[in-house]
């Protein structure tokens, strides 16, 4: 059993060879030490390729069966969870319950620090229960130094509900052993103000989280190639891309694109299908239905069984 107690053997908490004249660097000394230290994070995450391949394939067959995706984690890991839920909707057009963070002391502890809530596994356990997690949902537990009791006590009432439990840390296995169903090590090595892993652990852990979501929507059919075919169309910014995408992929004058897009509902994987098609809205709607909302295999079914094909 790992001792949480007694830290100080952890990778994330050791001392870097590398920055112990810290205080007496230049400025420019500083940013090429930091953007030579900050390479580690690309490194690791190369180094648990095979893991988060396996996170991606298994949290998307949970979701495509009606399942919910969690992150849960206490500070700087709790936040970066949060934020890559948050940034789903407006990305994806996925419905907000779809992807979520937890986050140990709620919504405030985005704003203000509250790591001494990060002790309790049962508020952990708490968590787990009041969002009614089932067999179908996906908890991923984001600890930099792999000892976090709230998130230990989350991840061990998910796996009791029969959930995918997927544990991410910036220490060793042999330094904390934890049993989850995938189990993703990013070592970055010590960082360079010892124990601060909001550097580059906290780097890393956004680049797995981005790898992670992203590779998620590409299997649930959120892109078409590389174009963000579900994005929200919210404001003038994303109007432009949506509008942009279509004019790439159809052909169309800005102005035809604009209009296309109307007739849509403003959502763009719809208006493309609609364009390939010839269909209306109605019909266009009920064929990616059918399919799941994955644009590719809505148009290649359609196109092999249209009629006089």
């Amino acid at each position: 059993m790992t001792n949480l107690q007694e830290r100080g053997h952890l990778l994330t908490e050791q001392v870097n060879p590398n920055s112990l004249n810290l205080d007496q660097l230049s400025s420019l000394e500083l940013v090429e030490l930091f953007n030579n230290e900050d390479q580690k994070a690309v490194a690791a995450i190369a180094a648990a390729k095979i893991q988060l391949a396996a996170a991606i394939e298994r949290t998307a067959d949970r979701l495509y069966e009606g399942g919910r995706l969690f992150y849960i984690g206490a500070g700087t890991s709790g936040r970066l969870g949060v934020l890559d839920a948050a940034e789903c909707p407006p990305t994806f057009c996925t419905p907000p319950e779809l992807v979520q963070g937890i986050i140990a002391g709620g919504a405030g502890a985005l704003l203000r620090s509250s790591e001494d809530l990060e002790d309790r596994a049962e508020d952990g356990e708490s968590a787990i229960a009041q969002r009614q997690i089932t067999q179908l949902d996906v908890i991923v537990g984001i600890t930099a130094g792999g000892t976090t009791p709230y998130v230990h006590g989350a991840l061990n009432a998910a796996r009791q509900r029969g959930a995918l439990t997927i544990f991410i840390a910036c220490v060793p296995a042999e330094q904390v052993d934890f049993d989850a169903d995938i189990d993703i090590r990013l070592l970055t090595g010590p960082e360079i103000i010892a124990g601060s892993t909001r550097l580059k652990a906290g780097t890393v852990t956004k680049l797995a989280l981005n790898i992670l979501s992203t590779g998620v929507m590409v299997k649930l059919g959120k892109v078409y190639g590389n174009r963000m075919v579900d994005v929200a169309v919210t404001n003038q910014k994303l109007r432009d891309r949506a509008l942009r995408i279509l004019q790439d992929l159809t052909g169309l004058s800005r102005e035809a694109a604009g209009f296309l897009l109307e007739r849509s509902g403003k959502w763009v994987k719809l208006a493309l299908f609609m364009h390939w098609t010839d269909l209306e809205k109605e019909a266009g709607e009920q064929i990616l239905a059918a399919h799941q909302g994955n644009l590719r295999a809505a148009v290649d079914s359609y196109k092999k069984h249209k009629p006089g094909t």
